[in-house]
C-alpha cells in the first residue's frame, strides 16, 4: 500500500478533528469584534424588509444562570434564522435596573436605607453604580454565549433618556384617562415596606391559623321575620364566619352571605341557634363536633340583606351585606369582610358604602387608634386575637391549616392585603380592559394555549397598582394639591418639562427640583409625589422608550420571547402600556419557553446541588454545545438540563462536526473558480445527493420560520448520520480516493460537497454560531467575510422527477443497499467474510427491479461498497436465497476468493492481470497510469 499511497487523493484539512471550543470559541469572539460583526449584518442587511425582536430585559443583578441562557440563546437563532432569511433583524439587548432587587444588593453593603448612613440622593447613586456593575458583567456573559446585538448600545432603564421616557409614556397613559389615584387594598410586602404588583406574587405553602367565629344577631325578632316559616329556637343567634387570618377581624366591617344561596338556621343542644349555607351544613357540623341538630327554618341569602351582627370583640354593630364571591367551597357560607384588607371586601364595601378603615400601618404594626392590639405587629396578632375570641366566648373551632398563599417573589415571605393610597392603571376607566381583550386576539401566541391564558388573566386582574414606597426608581412626577389630593390641572406640561430635566440629569433632577421654578406662587398648594413606579411599567413601556426611540428599530415588534411566567409579568405590561398610550398591541407575535428544572424535573436550587452554572458548561463543553441543548429541546414545556443530558449533546456535536470535518477535507485542492461541474454534467448519484440537500434545507428553513428549533436539531442531525454519513459520503469515499484527481468523477463528487457545505453551514449558523464559522474559513472560494453575513444558500439544484434515475429512484436503491448491508453485518458476525468489500453478492430480482438495478451497470457495486455485485433474473435464484423487506428482492453473500488490490482495496479477479502492476487491479492502473477510469451513475 505504501507503494500507492502517494497516488490516492486522500482527504486532507487544517480544520481540527478535536473541536477544542473552550479555547477556540474566545478566539471567534475576537474576529466578530474586529469586524464589528452587528455593524457589517446592518450595512449588509440595509433596506431589507425588518424583523424586531424586542428583548423583555433581565435584571442588572448578579451572574447569568443557565434560565437566562436559555432565553438568550432562542432569541439568537430567531434573529440570526431571520437574518439567513434576508431579513434586517438589529437586536437591541436591555437591562430592568431600577428596584428592590438593586436596592437589596446595595443595603447588603451599606445596610438598610432607613437605617443607612447615605443620605437618600447617595443611596440612589450607590444603586445606579452597582446596576452599572452587573449590566458589564452579564453583557460579558451573554456575548460569551455567542449572543448577537447592539452590545454597546444597549438599552437601560436607568439611562436618562430612558427614565425620561418612562414619564413621558405615564404622561400619555394619564393623558388618556386611564391611571387614578385610590384608597384601595393591595398585596403589601411588610419586608419591602411597599406595595407589589400582581407579577411580583408568587404562591407557596403557608401554615395558618383556620377559626370559626360567632357574629351574634342583636335583633332576633327582626332575623326571625325575615323567614317564611321559622321555628324559634332557645339560646343566642349567631353567624358563624370562617378565617384563616384573624389578624384582620379589628377591621371588620360586615359580614357577606351570597344572595342566591339558601342557608339554614340550626339549633343545636347547648342552647344555641346558627345560620349557615344548607350546602356546608354537614361539614359545618362536623367540624364543629355537632352530634345532634335541629333545623329550624330555610331562607335565601337575599332576604338577610341588613341584619344587624355584634362584631365580636368591638362594641360595635356591623350590618350583613351581599356578595357574589361568597361560595360554598369551604368555610361556612358567611364571609368575614375587611374592605381595607381583600379585594372582594373592598368591592363590597363600594357597593354597601362600608366605611374603609385600615388599622394596620407600614411598618406592619397596628395603629396607636386601634383598641386591644395597638403597636402589635400582624405577624404576632393572631394569637392575642384568638385569646380574645376565647375570652368573649366567640371562638366556636380553631385548627391549622396549610394552604397556598401570596408571597413576595423577593423575599419569599407572606404578604398581607392593606388598604393604602396608591396610584393604579384603572382597568375599566376609559375602557382598558375592554380594549385590550382585542388586542390579544390580533397577536399569534405560539403554543397557542397561551392566548386563552392571557385572556383570562386580562378579564380577571384588578387595578393595575403602579406606584411603589421606595427610593430607587423612576419617580411618579406628579405635582398632587395638598388639600384635594388632585394633579395639578397643568400636569401634561409639567411632566414633560421634568422629563426634560431628568434627560439631562436623571431621576435626581425630581428630587432636587425646586416646585417653586415650575410652579411659581402656587407651589406652596402643591406637593410633589415621592413614590416612585412599579419596575414592571419600566420595563413595559420598552415598546415606547425603544421601539418608537431608536431609528433602526419599529413599533410593534415582530415578537417577543420570554418564559411562560410572564404572561403575568412583562407580556401583560407592555400590552396594557401599548394599548393605554396607543390603543393597540405591542408585538404581533408571543413566543414562551418553560422553565429549566433538573433531569428528573426538580426546580433548580443551590440547597439542592442541580444547579448548572452557564459558565462552567462553557468551560468543559463549549458554548455551542450548550446552544445545541437549547435548540434541541421543545422549549414550550418544561426544559430538563443535567451534566449528562449536556454530555449526550456532547456527542451529538462531535457528530455534526467530524461530517462537516469530512466535507472540508475532500475540497482539498478543490477552486470552485475552476473545478465546479455543471449540473447537468454531474454524476447522477451527486444530482440527487443536491436533490435531497435542497429538499431538508426546505424542511429546515420551514421549522426555522416556525421556531420549531428541535426540528431543525432533529433533521440535521439525521441528514449528517443517515443520508450523509449513511449513505452517500460512504458510497463516494472511493471516487475520490482512488479516481484521477482532475477526473469528472471526483469533481462532480466535489462539486456536491461544495454545495452540501454551504447549506449545511447555513443551516448550522444560527444554533453552533461559532463552529459555523470556523467551518466557514476553511470552504473554498470567494465569500464574505462570516457565514452570519451570508442567506440560505440558493445553488442546490433540483433533480427533476421526469429522470430515470430521479429522487424516487435512488430512495429505493438506498433500500436495496440497507438490505445488502444487513445480510452482509450477519455474514461477518459468523466470521464468513471480513470487510464487505470481501463479499461477492448476487441480487435476485423482481423484472422491474433488476431493470432499475442494471441501469447502474457495474457502477452498483460501487454503491453497495462491495467488490462484486451481480443481478440475475428471480426465477434463476437458488432456494437457499434470503428474502428481504424490499419487495422483489431476494440475495445470496459469499466470500470472494480473489486477491485484493493494494490500492483500492477491491478483491477483483483482475489483479495482477499487468504484469507490470502485479499488485494492482485493472481500474487502478488506469486511474495511476492510464487516462483514468469513467463513471457515470455512483
Amino acid at each position: 500500500m505504501s507503494e500507492y499511497k502517494d497516488s490516492l487523493n486522500l482527504p486532507q484539512t487544517d480544520f481540527p478533528m478535536k473541536a477544542n471550543l473552550s479555547q477556540r470559541e474566545p478566539e471567534m469572539l475576537k474576529k466578530w469584534q474586529a469586524m464589528d460583526i452587528y455593524a457589517s449584518l446592518r450595512k449588509e442587511r440595509k433596506g431589507k424588509e425588518k424583523f424586531i425582536l424586542l428583548d423583555g430585559p433581565p435584571y442588572a443583578n448578579g451572574h447569568l444562570h443557565v434560565g437566562h441562557a436559555v432565553n438568550k440563546i432562542l432569541k439568537d437563532v430567531v434573529v440570526k434564522s431571520k437574518s439567513l432569511s434576508g431579513y434586517d433583524a438589529p437586536f437591541v439587548p436591555g437591562w430592568d435596573c431600577h428596584g428592590l432587587p438593586i436596592e437589596l444588593n446595595v443595603e447588603k453593603k451599606h445596610g438598610k436605607f432607613s437605617r443607612s448612613k447615605l443620605s437618600a440622593a447617595e443611596f440612589r447613586v450607590a444603586c445606579r453604580e452597582y446596576a452599572a456593575s452587573q449590566i458589564d458583567l452579564q453583557r460579558t456573559e451573554f456575548k460569551r454565549l455567542g449572543v448577537i446585538g447592539d452590545w454597546d448600545n444597549p438599552y437601560v432603564t436607568m439611562d436618562f433618556k430612558y427614565e425620561a421616557n418612562i414619564i413621558r409614556s405615564l404622561a400619555k397613559i394619564i393623558r388618556n384617562q386611564h391611571v387614578q389615584k385610590g384608597y384601595k387594598p393591595v398585596h403589601w410586602c411588610l419586608d419591602c415596606a411597599s406595595a407589589l404588583a400582581e407579577a411580583e406574587v408568587e404562591y407557596a405553602e403557608k401554615k395558618s391559623p383556620s377559626i370559626d367565629v360567632r357574629f351574634n344577631v342583636l335583633d332576633n325578632v327582626d332575623f326571625w321575620g325575615r323567614f317564611n316559616h321559622v321555628h324559634k329556637g332557645m339560646g343566642p343567634i349567631s353567624i358563624p364566619i370562617w378565617t384563616t387570618t384573624p389578624w384582620t377581624l379589628p377591621a371588620n366591617e360586615a359580614v357577606a352571605l351570597n344572595p342566591m344561596l339558601q342557608y339554614v338556621l340550626v339549633a343545636t343542644p347547648k342552647p344555641e341557634q346558627f345560620l349557615v349555607a344548607e350546602d356546608l351544613l354537614s361539614s359545618v357540623l362536623k367540624r364543629y363536633g355537632i352530634e345532634t341538630h335541629t333545623i329550624l327554618g330555610r331562607i335565601m341569602g337575599e332576604k338577610l340583606s341588613g341584619v344587624k351582627l355584634q362584631h365580636p370583640f368591638y362594641e360595635k354593630q356591623v350590618p350583613v351585606v351581599l356578595g357574589d364571591h361568597v361560595t360554598i367551597e369551604a368555610g361556612t357560607g358567611a364571609v368575614h369582610t375587611a374592605p381595607a384588607h381583600g379585594v372582594d371586601d373592598y368591592l363590597v364595601g363600594k357597593q354597601f358604602d362600608l366605611p374603609l378603615i385600615n388599622p394596620v400601618g407600614d411598618d406592619g404594626c397596628f395603629t396607636a387608634a386601634t383598641p386591644l392590639f395597638a403597636g402589635l405587629h400582624v405577624s404576632k396578632a393572631n394569637e392575642k386575637i384568638l385569646e380574645e375570641l376565647r375570652r368573649l366566648h366567640a371562638l366556636i373551632h380553631e385548627e391549622s391549616l396549610l394552604h397556598p398563599f401570596p408571597h413576595c417573589w423577593r423575599h419569599k415571605t407572606p404578604l398581607i392585603f392593606r388598604a393604602t393610597p396608591q396610584w393604579f392603571i384603572n382597568m375599566e376607566q376609559n375602557g382598558l380592559r375592554t380594549k385590550s381583550l382585542p388586542a390579544i386576539d390580533q397577536v399569534e401566541w405560539v403554543p397557542d394555549w397561551g392566548k386563552s391564558r392571557m385572556i383570562g388573566m386580562i378579564e380577571n386582574r384588578p387595578d393595575w397598582c403602579i406606584s411603589r414606597q421606595r427610593v430607587w426608581g423612576v419617580p411618579l412626577a406628579l405635582f398632587i394639591h395638598r388639600q384635594t389630593g388632585e394633579m395639578h390641572p397643568d400636569t401634561m406640561q409639567l411632566m414633560e418639562k421634568v422629563a426634560l430635566q431628568v434627560e439631562k440629569e436623571g431621576i435626581e433632577a425630581w428630587y432636587t427640583l425646586d416646585m417653586k421654578d415650575l410652579l411659581g406662587s402656587s407651589a406652596e398648594d402643591y406637593q410633589k409625589s415621592m413614590d416612585v413606579l412599579d419596575v414592571w411599567f419600566d420595563s413595559g413601556v420598552a415598546h415606547e422608550c425603544v421601539l418608537r426611540s431608536r431609528p433602526e428599530l419599529s413599533f410593534p415588534a415582530d415578537i417577543v420571547l420570554e418564559g411562560s411566567d410572564q404572561h403575568r409579568g412583562w407580556f401583560q405590561s407592555s400590552l396594557l402600556t401599548s394599548v393605554a398610550m396607543n390603543n393597540t398591541e405591542s408585538y404581533k407575535q408571543v413566543l414562551t419557553h418553560g422553565f429549566v428544572v433538573d433531569g428528573q424535573g426538580h426546580k433548580m436550587s443551590k440547597s439542592l446541588g442541580n444547579v448548572i452554572a452557564p459558565e462552567e458548561v462553557i468551560q468543559t463543553l463549549g458554548a455551542d454545545v450548550l446552544r445545541l441543548w437549547v435548540a434541541s429541546i421543545d422549549y414550550r414545556y418544561e426544559i430538563n438540563a443535567s451534566k449528562e443530558i449536556l454530555n449526550r449533546m456532547s456527542e451529538s456535536y462531535r457528530r455534526i462536526r467530524n461530517t462537516a470535518r469530512f466535507l472540508l477535507s475532500n475540497l482539498n485542492a478543490f477552486d470552485p473558480e475552476k473545478d465546479l461541474v455543471p449540473a447537468e454534467d454531474m454524476l447522477m448519484l451527486d444530482r440527487f445527493a443536491m436533490e435531497k440537500t435542497r429538499v431538508i434545507q426546505e424542511e429546515i428553513l420551514e421549522a426555522y420560520s416556525t421556531y420549531q428549533f428541535h426540528l431543525v436539531v432533529q433533521k440535521l442531525q439525521q441528514f449528517c448520520i443517515s443520508d450523509l454519513g449513511g449513505f452517500y459520503l460512504d458510497i463516494i469515499k472511493d471516487r475520490q480516493y482512488t479516481m484521477q484527481a482532475d477526473s469528472r468523477g471526483r469533481r462532480s463528487a466535489q462539486t456536491a460537497l461544495f454545495h452540501i457545505a454551504h447549506a449545511l453551514v447555513r443551516w448550522m449558523a444560527p444554533i453552533m454560531s461559532f463552529t459555523a464559522e470556523e467551518i466557514w474559513q476553511y470552504i473554498p472560494g470567494q465569500k464574505p467575510e462570516s457565514v452570519l453575513l451570508t442567506t440560505w444558500y440558493e445553488k442546490l439544484t433540483r433533480l427533476p422527477d421526469t429522470e430515470i434515475m430521479n429522487a424516487s429512484y435512488w430512495e429505493k436503491i438506498r433500500a436495496v443497499r440497507d438490505a445488502v448491508n444487513k445480510e452482509i453485518e450477519k455474514e461477518r458476525n459468523a466470521g464468513k467474510i471480513g470487510s464487505a468489500l470481501e463479499a461477492e453478492v448476487y441480487l435476485y430480482c423482481a423484472p422491474h427491479l433488476k431493470t432499475e438495478l442494471d441501469a447502474l451497470q457495474d457502477e452498483l457495486r460501487f454503491v453497495l461498497i462491495t467488490s462484486f455485485a451481480k443481478v440475475i433474473a428471480d426465477e434463476a435464484g437458488p432456494t437457499d436465497a434470503i428474502v428481504t423487506e424490499v419487495p422483489g428482492l431476494s440475495l445470496k453473500i459469499t466470500a470472494t476468493t480473489h486477491t485484493k488490490c493494494e490500492r483500492c482495496w477491491h478483491r477483483r479477479e483482475d489483479v495482477g492481470a499487468n504484469n507490470a502492476y502485479a499488485l494492482l487491479c485493472s481500474r487502478c492502473v488506469m486511474n495511476v497510469y492510464g487516462q483514468g477510469e469513467e463513471r457515470e451513475y455512483a
